[in-house]
């Protein structure tokens, strides 16, 4: 049976994958379509065609590799300084800038004049661009919602779900066992006699109003002698507590834990984490929070790449933050479907990872890269302050942006993002990451 979760549960992302993808190709076709450009070409994915069909102007598709996919609309660069759309040098770098313009007229038709996408207002280039990963945002948005505020989020509170026995490392295999290792030390709150549905209400004093507080308070005063105010049914009371130092987690400034070992003080108890429907208000800062954690994993994603070769093919453990690619998240999607929790539970992380892959689309697709789109909203901004500048100091037009000139840039910066991508895919395979 957790076989066929787990299949079961690939499947359903690679649907969730494909839609994302639909979604976001339909948020580019209905801006061109709306601006009279003509688009031949509506396609989910790379490679050889497995479905499609055509309707009014528009082959609408499905190809073979899931990992994309695109509209096509003609006149995407405008003819070269000579008017022409013909390859005529040698030069392999001119040779890229002419082909993708020549590819970009290909399926020109008799009356296609006024129709082509360079001819648009910069502006309406922009819209037509935007509104691609701008689709992938809205999803993600919608289904961060229905998760935060519909299923609700596990929010650790601070009373006790369990008490630790003793003192072992966090990244010791001693860590996952239900029995200490012999001469471990008694961990403080065992020594302390709190219990199991002790609710800590105050900190030396300080009243406590959640449990990322307590566990803050907690982490900074290791080796120190503290009051903790409890509170145990009816009854409430002190207890002193000698905290020790202990080797745990990191946690980062959004509380989730790092791969970083600290030195850190440590009390030994565990948190309930009841389920919480959260309000909207407290739904935009968390979305907030993942969006801004998004950003940072994206500008950092180059030092990660040591990190996911070592992983790859050096056999190193794979880091608790290393990028995942589709193969990954598929993977963790059948792990999802599979692990031993409510039904709803499961639905609600499904949908988080397909939320999170969504706001990754919107964030690397408005990086202003080509072939992004952000590099060809780029090209139509960059074209709209030139126009602007030469009518301010009254110059002639000095026409549209060629776009096309950039095309080896765009050639290199895919080939990193596919050496990258099968870097990422081979880690996902030989040393995937998994739920913990």
């Amino acid at each position: 049976m957790t076989t066929l979760m787990t299949i079961l549960g690939i499947v359903i992302f690679v649907f969730g994958l494909l839609f994302s993808i639909a979604w976001h190709e339909l948020g580019h076709l209905s801006w061109a379509k709306f601006f009279k450009v003509r688009v031949p070409q509506y396609m989910v994915g790379f490679g050889p065609t497995i479905w499609s069909r055509k309707k009014g102007e528009t082959e609408y598709g499905v190809k073979a590799i899931p990992l994309g996919g695109y509209i096509r609309m003609i006149g995407m660069f405008p003819p070269g300084a000579d008017g022409k759309v013909v390859a005529r040098s040698t030069s392999p770098w001119r040779s890229m800038i002419e082909d993708a313009r020549e590819q970009s007229y290909e399926e020109i038709l008799p009356g296609d004049e006024t129709r082509l996408f360079y001819t648009r207002k910069p502006w309406q280039r922009v819209i037509i661009m935007f509104f691609g990963p701008f689709m992938n945002l809205i999803l993600a948005v919608v289904l961060f919602l229905v998760v935060l505020m519909g299923f609700g989020v596990p929010q650790a509170q601070p009373t006790i779900s369990y008490v630790t026995q003793c003192v072992v490392a966090s990244n010791s295999s001693a860590a996952t066992s239900d029995t200490c290792p012999k001469g471990a030390p008694e961990s403080p709150a065992a020594k302390a006699g709190l219990k199991s549905g002790d609710t800590i209400t105050s900190f030396d004093g300080v009243a406590v109003t959640s449990y990322d507080q307590l566990q803050n308070q907690i982490r900074q005063h290791p080796d120190d002698q503290v009051t903790l105010g409890v509170k145990r049914g009816d009854k409430s009371f002190t207890v002193q507590v000698t905290l020790t130092k202990n080797n745990l987690y990191g946690i980062d400034s959004n509380g989730n834990p790092t791969d970083q070992i600290v030195h850190a003080g440590f009390l030994g108890i565990q948190p309930i984490q009841p389920t919480t429907q959260l309000g909207l208000g407290q739904s935009l800062d968390r979305m907030t929070g993942i969006a801004q954690q998004g950003v940072h994993s994206i500008v950092s994603l180059p030092s990660k790449i040591p990190g996911l070769w070592g992983a790859a093919f050096e056999g190193k453990k794979r880091s608790l933050d290393s990028p995942v690619g589709v193969v990954g998240v598929a993977r963790v999607g059948g792990d999802v479907l599979a692990m031993h929790a409510p039904a709803s539970a499961r639905i609600a992380t499904m949908l988080q990872l397909l939320a999170g892959l969504n706001l990754s689309l919107f964030l690397l697709n408005m990086l202003p890269l080509l072939p992004l789109d952000g590099g060809h909203i780029a090209g139509a901004l960059w074209e709209a302050v030139r126009r602007q500048f030469a009518r301010l100091v009254k110059r002639p037009d000095p026409g549209p942006f060629d776009v096309a000139k950039l095309m080896p840039i765009a050639y290199v910066v895919a080939g990193i993002f596919l050496c990258f991508t099968v870097l990422v895919m081979i880690a996902d395979v030989v040393n995937p990451v998994t739920l913990g």
